[in-house]
């Protein structure tokens, strides 16, 4: 049997979904990567780039409109459209390289395990080495027998009373394409982070700056970012930002919850 077939045939009990908001800059590096599967889902967040644009040109590809919960809440949305019950959740940014490919065709999937990626992580197109290391992640599950967690931000895929297995071969990680990518990004999960806490994590302005500073120490010394070049310090000031900024719209949102429930009181106490 051919092997391009074989492989084809193997990747067809499997749904690629993605779930995608103005990714025209990696979505067709993605796409391209995904053309042995039969069924890929995008699930657009009102995109207003090329993104549909360009994911319309892959004949694999099923794009379905709607709106953005948060990760954990989206994801999950967005897996009920899989024709399939394997689904392999990715971001619009993670190209998968042959290698992974040729071993996730030779995966026999069992209900009861949940396998990892390798991702290997990129500012632009040059290599981050130390202030994001090589991660694995847990992607591919079965629709039904797990999900993912209803976190807005930090999801992951329930493992519990499941085996995880990983599977070799890098996937290339295209997070950020421009500085003004950091600043969406800061912007963006700064907030549900503090949505996902406000009420149930304290926070302060004296917080806020201590964890920031920690953040880009971190990042830039003891994991050697300074090492990654000018990348490395843009790396580590936006963790220290995102730090900061989470920090002190948790600490906006619990003083309103507070506020809220101190005129709830007095409210009461009138009637």
């Amino acid at each position: 049997m051919n092997k391009n077939k074989s492989l084809t045939n193997n990747l067809n009990k499997i749904s690629c979904v993605l779930i995608v908001k103005n990714g025209q800059s990696t979505i067709r590096q993605v796409l391209e990567s995904l053309q042995s599967f039969s069924d890929v889902v995008i699930y657009n967040n009102h995109s207003t780039d090329d993104t549909v644009k360009i994911a319309s040109g892959f004949q694999n590809t099923r794009i379905i409109n709607g709106d953005f919960f948060g990760f954990g809440p989206t994801k999950n949305e967005a897996a009920m459209f899989a024709k399939n019950e394997w689904v392999l959740s990715l971001d619009a940014d993670e190209v998968l390289g042959s290698l992974f490919l040729d071993n996730l065709s030779k995966l026999h999937l069992e209900n009861s395990t949940v396998f990892t990626l390798h991702r290997t992580n990129y500012y632009k197109y040059k290599q981050i080495k130390h202030c994001w290391s090589e991660d694995k992640t847990v992607r591919l599950y079965n629709k039904n027998k797990t999900s993912f967690t209803n976190n807005k931000v930090h999801e992951k895929i329930i493992t519990n009373g499941l085996r995880i297995e990983n599977i070799d071969g890098p996937v290339k990680h295209f997070p950020y394409s421009t500085m003004t990518d950091f600043i969406l990004k800061v912007d963006r999960y700064s907030t549900l982070f503090a949505e996902d806490n406000v009420g149930k994590k304290s926070s302060s302005p004296l917080k806020a700056i201590l964890n920031s500073k920690y953040s880009f120490i971190k990042t830039y010394i003891f994991k050697r970012g300074f090492l990654d070049g000018y990348a490395g310090f843009v790396i580590a000031f936006s963790h220290m930002a995102t730090n900061f900024y989470k920090y002190m719209k948790l600490y906006e949102m619990n003083q309103e919850l507070s506020n809220k429930s101190y005129i709830k009181q007095e409210d009461e106490i009138k009637i």
